[in-house]
C-alpha cells in the first residue's frame, strides 16, 4: 500500500509539472512520451515488442501525432498576429495536420504489413491488426489532451483538468461506493471488484463534481449546470467501458498489469485506459454544447 501511495504521489507531481507548462511545447512532448510508453506496453501484451520494425513504426506513428499537432497549433497562434489572415492560416494548418498524419500512418502501416509478409510464419494476423488499431486509437485519443487545452485560450487548463478528472473521479467514486455498499457484481469475470452500486456511485460523483466545478468556474445557470451534469455522467459511463475493455484484453492475454512503470499501479495503460475513452467524449461534448 505504501508503495502504491508513493508511486501515485510521484505521478501526481509529474502530472502537475506538465500541466504547469501546458501552454508550451512541454505538453505535446509529454503526451508523446505517454503515448510511446502505452504503445510499447500494448505491443508487449501481444508479444511484438521485440519485432523492431513493427515497434519503430508504431512508436513513430504514435509520437508524430501530438508533436505535429503541437507545432502546427503554435504556428496558428503565431499567425494570429496577422488578423486578416488568421482564419485562413488556422484552416491551412488544420489541413496540413491531416495530410501529415495520414501520410505518416499510411507509411507506418505499410512497414508493418511488409514486416508481416516477411515473418508470416511467426506473426499472426490478430497481432498485426491489434497493432494497427492501437496505433490509431491511442495517439488520436491522447492527443485530444492538446485539442481540449487549445479549445479555449483562457480556460484551456481548466478544461484539460476536467477532461482527465472525468475518468479518475469516476474511479474514485466507484471505489468508495463499492466498498461501502457494493453487493452486485458488474462484470465478475472481467473485473471481480467492480459492482453495480460502484458504477452508479461513480456516475453520480462525476456528474455532481462536473456540475459544481463548471458552475463555480463559469458562473451558475440551470442550463450550464445541466449540461455539465450530463457530460460528467456520460464520461463516467464511457470511462467504465474503457476500463473494462482494457481489463478484458489483460484477462484474455493472461496479464495482471500492462507494465511496471508505476509500482503498485502497473503501467501507463493501467492508469490511462479509461482516459482513452473519456477525453474524446469530453471534447465532443464541449465542442457541441460549449462551456459558457
Amino acid at each position: 500500500m505504501l508503495t502504491r501511495i508513493i508511486s501515485g504521489a510521484v505521478g501526481v507531481v509529474l502530472l502537475g509539472a506538465i500541466l504547469f507548462f501546458h501552454d508550451t511545447i512541454v505538453l505535446p512532448i509529454a503526451v508523446a512520451a505517454i503515448i510511446a510508453v502505452m504503445l510499447f506496453e500494448l505491443l508487449r501484451a501481444v508479444k511484438l515488442h521485440k519485432c523492431i520494425p513493427i515497434l519503430i513504426a508504431a512508436e513513430a506513428c504514435g509520437i508524430a501525432v501530438p508533436i505535429i499537432y503541437g507545432i502546427l497549433t503554435k504556428l496558428t497562434v503565431i499567425g494570429a498576429s496577422v488578423p486578416p489572415h488568421y482564419e485562413f492560416k488556422a484552416w491551412r494548418y488544420a489541413h496540413d495536420y491531416s495530410i501529415y498524419v495520414f501520410g505518416i500512418m499510411l507509411l507506418c502501416a505499410f512497414i508493418i504489413f511488409i514486416t508481416w509478409l516477411k515473418n508470416h510464419k511467426e506473426i499472426r494476423y490478430e497481432q498485426v491488426f491489434f497493432v494497427l488499431a492501437v496505433m490509431i486509437l491511442v495517439p488520436q485519443a491522447m492527443t485530444t489532451m492538446l485539442r481540449i487545452e487549445n479549445y479555449d485560450l483562457e480556460s484551456g487548463l481548466f478544461l484539460l483538468i476536467m477532461g482527465l478528472c472525468g475518468a479518475w473521479i469516476a474511479d474514485t467514486g466507484a471505489y468508495f461506493t463499492g466498498v461501502a455498499i457494493g453487493k452486485h457484481k458488474l462484470c465478475p469475470e472481467i473485473s471481480p471488484k467492480k459492482t453495480v452500486e460502484g458504477l452508479v456511485g461513480g456516475i453520480v460523483t462525476t456528474a455532481v463534481v462536473y456540475a459544481v466545478a463548471f458552475s463555480v468556474y463559469y458562473g451558475f445557470t440551470a442550463k450550464k449546470a445541466a449540461i455539465a451534469f450530463i457530460t460528467g455522467a456520460v464520461c463516467a459511463v464511457i470511462g467504465t467501458v474503457g476500463d473494462l475493455s482494457a481489463s478484458m484484453v489483460k484477462r484474455q492475454i493472461g496479464f495482471k498489469d500492462y507494465g511496471k512503470i508505476m509500482p503498485g499501479h502497473g503501467g501507463l495503460m493501467d492508469r490511462f485506459d479509461s482516459v482513452l475513452f473519456v477525453l474524446p467524449t469530453f471534447y465532443a461534448f464541449i465542442a457541441l454544447f460549449g462551456v459558457q
